[in-house]
């Protein structure tokens, strides 16, 4: 893996601060893990029967992305990034997905998510989850997908020492 450049969360801040600073870090943990791979490396399953890659970890990472800041706080029946259908499972499927095309529908949907976080004026703002039917805060949105990073890092951390046996960080 490359020299590690991610910025850490501040020891110090505001909860908007240290939210928006965490799930930061979490993203560029999990593009840190991905770097230095080719498409096949990215593609690889380490514990069959598992399709989980490191690629797959991505494009689901976009699709959370989406469902909790596109899909909640502007357009409640936007269309997911793989499939047509609310179908999180889809993502998994990167048997033809290359690095190319899982990063740019991340990288996007990554900045969407922060457009829409920024703009907000408090952490109180709320939307509707359509997948629940309930209303629900920008922070709790904030922390759940803080949590589908660490929870897919930890992954990441297993799939990539699979690939070549990088570990740490």
């Amino acid at each position: 893996m490359a020299e590690d450049k991610r910025v850490g969360p501040p020891h110090v801040g505001s909860e908007r601060e240290t939210l928006r600073a965490f799930l930061d870090y979490h993203r560029a943990t999990l593009a840190m893990k991905c770097e230095g791979l080719t498409d096949v490396e990215l593609r690889q399953r380490s514990m069959p029967p598992s399709t989980l890659s490191l690629l797959a970890l991505v494009r689901h990472m976009a699709e959370v992305e989406r469902a909790w800041f596109r899909r909640v706080f502007e357009d409640n029946a936007a269309p997911m990034v793989w499939s047509d259908e609310i179908d999180f499972q889809a993502a998994y499927d990167d048997s033809a997905s290359t690095r190319a095309e899982a990063f740019a529908a991340w990288e996007a949907e990554v900045e969407h998510s922060r457009r829409i976080e920024r703009a907000a004026p408090s952490l109180d703002l709320t939307g509707h989850q359509p997948r629940w039917g309930e209303e629900v805060s920008l922070r709790m949105v904030m922390v759940h997908v803080l949590l589908e990073y660490g929870r897919h890092n930890g992954h990441a951390d297993l799939l990539r020492e699979g690939v070549d046996g990088a570990v740490g960080a």
